[in-house]
């Protein structure tokens, strides 16, 4: 009888202890799902269709295709860095939406939207999540070394108003997201930030700085719990002025 009793009492610990795990798995389960699907989003390239060609006029018709909030195509060579670049009513408008419109938790590359959709402003920002290896602007990280900074030093802007740009990056610095001088474009003042970027960046290059050039920021955070950002910086010139490379 005691026998019994305890083969019936452990199968009832086994099942409320099944019971109490399925949640947990199931918790579990969704957290690996919605990983995955996270990833995927931002390793989608099925947008990379929509891709201008360099030096054509028919930039404006091509990203009109993504959306009509596309102002402009972002590419850094040897990086995963070569998305549409958005711009929303608001900053939060692109943080969790795809080129497309849909719910997405990668969000897009997006420009501020106090900033001038056509990149006449003298300091531009754009923004985008830190993603693992690589995607959306996790790139970013690696040009805080100074060798790898080094070796990759431009890339392109292309604008919807037909204006193509070399991206020539001058500096790269940590700087936490409530810093005004680089975080409240245009309003940023151009010598209190080269002052600020003197001071405080990593990788710091003023002589690549042409006089009066606009400015392009691109930032991305580096973890969930601080507010500290990693900001490249580039200066633009219209692609058809920028010298010859060997």
């Amino acid at each position: 009888m005691l026998r019994k009793t305890v083969q019936i009492a452990d199968t009832v610990v086994n099942r409320l202890v099944a019971l109490l795990c399925l949640p947990l798995f199931l918790i579990c389960l969704y957290a690996m799902l919605d990983a995955a699907n996270v990833y995927l989003n931002a390793n989608d390239t099925a947008v990379l269709k929509y891709k201008p060609k360099l030096g054509e006029q028919q930039t404006e018709e091509v990203l009109q295709e993504i959306a009509e909030d596309a102002v402009a195509w972002l590419s850094i060579p040897d990086t995963r860095i070569d998305y549409p670049l958005m711009q929303g009513e608001t900053n939060d408008t692109y943080i969790n939406k795809d080129p497309f419109g849909n719910f997405s938790l990668s969000g897009s590359i997006f420009l501020d939207s106090r900033n001038s959709g056509d990149f006449t402003d003298g300091y531009s920002l754009v923004y985008g999540h830190h993603m693992d290896h690589g995607a959306m602007f996790g790139s970013l990280d690696a040009f805080y070394q100074p060798d790898y900074f080094r070796s990759h030093r431009t890339g392109t802007l292309q604008c919807a108003t037909g204006q193509d740009y070399e991206i020539l990056f001058f500096a790269c610095c940590k700087a936490p997201a409530n810093e005004k001088l680089i975080f409240d474009p245009p309003a940023s003042e151009r010598t209190a930030l080269l002052a600020y970027l003197a001071e405080h960046a990593a990788i710091w290059h003023p002589e690549d700085l042409p006089p009066d050039s606009p400015i392009l920021a691109l930032s991305t955070c580096q973890s969930a719990e601080t507010i500290e950002r990693l900001i490249l910086f580039g200066a633009l010139r219209p692609l058809s002025a920028a010298p010859e490379t060997a």
